[in-house]
Order: C-alpha cells, then structure tokens, then sequence
C-alpha cells in the first residue's frame, strides 16, 4: 500500500521501486515517466552496490538530471538525458522516440540530426565524459555529500524559462562558478532556454563566465524543455569542434 506524502510517494517508496526495477533480471530499461521536483530525496536510499552489478539504461530529463548524474558518479555506469516516457505520447512529432531508438536500440553515435544548427559561441576543440542536464539541478550537486566531479568534463545545461528566469539562472551559473566548476571542465554545450524576456542562456553564462576560461562554448537546440531531445549519455567521452558543421560528436560506445 502507498504511504503518500501529499504531494509525492515518499522517498522509500520511490527508492523500493528503483532498486527492484535494478534488482529484476527481466527490466533492461528504465524510462522515466515524467521529472518532478524532489528526485534527490531518494539518494541515500539506493542501492549503489546493486546497481553498479546490475547495470541497465537509465533515461531522463529536468528533475531526472539529478537521479541519472548522481548514478553515474556514484557506479561509474553510463546514463541518459533524453525524453521521459510521458513526453512521447504528447510530443507532436516522433523525434523524441526516434532519437531514443537511435542510441538506445541501434547504437548510433550520431548526436541530433543532420540538418541541425549549431553555433559557436567560443571557439576551440575539447574532449571530455558528458556531464549534465537541467541547469537548476546541476547547480545543486557542486557541494555536499552527493557532489559530482567536474573535471575534465564537457558540461551541457539547458533550463526552463518559464520556471526560471534570467537572474535565476544567472543565481545557478555564479553558484557554479564561485564552487570551481568552470576552472576544472573542457567545454559546455548549450541547449533549449525560452524565456519571454528573450534573454539567452548563452548570454547568461557570457554575462557569468566573462573571458576567463578558453575553452569552446557551443550551443543548439536539440535538448532541453523542447520536442526535439536527442538523448545524451552521461559519463560518456564526446568531442567539440568549432570547427565542424556538428560541432559534437561522441566517440565511445554507450549502449552494449
């Protein structure tokens, strides 16, 4: 029987089911219905031994960003940031699905799709595992006993504007900067960020970051609070380019 909390199940509940869906034989996958606002009440409540021998596709996005990157720095497993379950019966286009297929069940390397823009905000060639998601979590694991590392990483961020407005984000990116994030990754790449002010993520993390780092900065439009999610594994090696039309690339196997 559920013990609610009035506006969740509790965090054992949630953390029962995670473990269970780890422990199975028969689940290969597990896909996130929809985020939240409290997936971090479950960290010290799983199980990291048993998922670390038992390892599975975990996919997600928005409050996920915290339960996939926390997996990862906690297992060393891969994980993905991409569309949640619900969001495939609302989307009005298959790509979400098709994106997922692409990675999860074929393999593909290919990050977003062919035609996609992508521009360079700061030049420069970076290599580095894939770290990342929503802007308003990640800020939240600088510090603290379930901290990510952020060395020599390629940090990717996108957020909300209808939830966060630009000095919010401004908020998360200077809480980043004053914890040392920036001085240890490789390279960010920007994702989806509509707010009604018209105020950019790019220019917020400019605004933040100055001219003090040298490494590249890009940005597209194929993940994020938008139909058109690739799925990003996490803990997964990438390549930026400047140079190149697709300016990422992965270049190590995630799926096997």
């Amino acid at each position: 029987m559920l013990i609610h909390c009035g506006y969740s199940a509790t965090a054992q509940e949630k953390a029962e089911d995670m473990n269970e869906m780890f422990h199975d034989k028969e689940v290969k996958m597990i896909w996130c219905a929809k985020g939240g606002n409290n997936s971090n009440t479950i960290f010290e409540l799983l199980d990291y031994e048993e998922i670390k021998k038992n390892p599975k596709i975990v996919c997600g996005y928005s409050d996920i960003t915290s339960i996939t990157n926390v997996i990862t720095a906690q297992t060393g497993l891969v994980t993905f940031s991409g569309t949640n379950f619900k969001t495939i019966a609302t989307d009005e286009t298959d790509y979400g699905l098709q994106e997922a297929i692409k990675r999860l069940v074929e393999g593909s390397l290919e990050i977003g799709k062919e035609n996609e823009e992508y521009v360079t905000i700061q030049e420069g060639e970076a290599e580095g595992e894939l770290i990342g998601g929503n802007l308003n979590l990640l800020h939240s694991l600088v510090s603290g006993k379930y901290q990510l590392n952020f060395k020599n990483k390629i940090l990717f961020i996108e957020e909300l504007g209808m939830e966060t407005d630009p000095a919010a984000a401004s908020h998360f990116l200077a809480h980043m900067k004053q914890n040392g994030v920036f001085e240890q990754i490789k390279g960010i790449w920007i994702g989806n960020y509509e707010h009604e002010s018209n105020i950019s993520l790019e220019q917020i993390v400019l605004d933040t970051i100055g001219n003090q780092y040298d490494f590249p900065i890009i940005k597209s439009n194929n993940f994020g609070h938008i139909e058109t999610k690739t799925v990003i594994p996490i803990g997964t090696k990438a390549k930026i380019d400047t140079n190149r039309k697709r300016k990422i690339e992965l270049i190590e196997q995630c799926v096997k």
